[in-house]
């Protein structure tokens, strides 16, 4: 058990406190006080080890399998003793210049707060630190929890998504390069950032509809004086959607101009060896028509013949050389 729990406090007047190790005595102790209530932190718990804390809290069976589970879309349900809430936090790799998810689950009941996180995307530890430090907030009992990991995660949406637009500026720069750039790892780059553009997109847009329903009517298990601070965080969401939105719809412009250039770049060479071709096709004809063993040709017998075929032979090519030339062929 020890092994799964990442924290396991109780906060009385804003402050922690000292209290059992044992959750469950924890628990009894902080709804015994009226003004404290008990977090609890788990990371990737397995179902065995899941079970006796959702026994103690009382959680929903349905909440406990996609804890359980993961891979849940971003959401909010509200059950008879709990509240459950699914969030996706996005980690940004600078060495790879990629994004990875995790997933982030919370139960908010009363005086409780039970957090369940699978990845390491999840910026858990700083949070409480930072609400340990802020009293005042804390105060306001588990719905500071949820607001203030809600805000962390969304912030970051903002943070990954100003990264990505560099990235994107990156591609731009090498799809519009004079010279072409490394058109075989062109479009699989593009492409591979459209992916990811996908996966951020999975994780924000989701959440739009739970921090609505937390920054308007009144939700079970979450303070009455809560909803500004929910619009804040809904503003930053709908801020993060609309540079996911502009990432997808600008990767979309990027990879449509590089099939456009590489076509016209195709296109180019293929005149360009059309033209080529042509030009030596014109001796070739020529030298293939008296390469004929045949007796009687014209100029056979004239010392001037071999001179003129040859001179006829430059003559044309050369004058193709400028007509190509001319019309951007060559």
């Amino acid at each position: 058990m020890p092994a799964m729990i990442v924290d396991c406090a109780i906060y009385r007047d804003g402050r922690r406190a000292e209290g059992p190790e044992d959750f469950s005595t924890a628990l009894a102790e902080a709804r015994a006080s009226g003004d404290a209530f008990l977090w609890v932190g788990l990371h990737e718990p397995t179902e065995r080890e899941f079970d006796h804390v959702s026994d103690e809290f009382g959680l929903h069976p349905l909440a406990v399998e996609d804890a359980l589970k993961a891979h849940q879309r971003p959401k909010l349900e509200v059950y008879d003793d709990s509240l459950f809430m699914v969030l996706k936090p996005i980690v940004y790799d600078e060495a790879a210049d990629s994004i990875s998810s995790g997933e982030l689950m919370l139960f908010v009941g009363d005086a409780f707060v039970v957090t369940v996180r699978h990845g390491e995307g999840a910026p858990l530890a700083a949070v409480r630190k930072r609400l340990e430090a802020d009293p005042k907030v804390l105060r306001h009992g588990p719905t500071a929890v949820l607001y203030a990991v809600s805000d962390a995660v969304v912030d970051h949406y903002i943070d990954v998504a100003a990264e990505l637009h560099l990235d994107l500026e990156g591609l731009e720069a090498e799809v519009f390069e004079p010279t072409g750039g490394d058109t075989r790892h062109t479009a699989g780059r593009i492409y591979n950032f459209k992916r990811q553009v996908l996966e951020f997109r999975r994780a924000t847009m989701p959440l739009a509809a739970p921090m609505t329903r937390l920054a308007g009517a009144a939700v079970p298990f979450v303070h009455a004086e809560s909803q500004p601070f929910f619009r804040d965080v809904a503003d930053h969401l709908t801020r993060a959607n609309e540079s996911v939105e502009g990432l997808d719809r600008l990767v979309s412009d990027v990879l449509s101009a590089h099939l456009a250039q590489t076509g016209v770049r195709q296109n180019d060479d293929m005149r360009k060896i059309s033209a080529w071709a042509a030009m030596a096709a014109v001796p070739t004809m020529v030298a293939g028509v008296y390469g004929m063993n045949f007796e009687h040709m014209p100029e056979l017998k004239h010392t001037w013949g071999y001179p003129a075929v040859v001179a006829l032979m430059a003559g044309a090519v050369y004058g193709l050389y400028r007509l190509f030339k001319r019309r951007g062929w060559l």
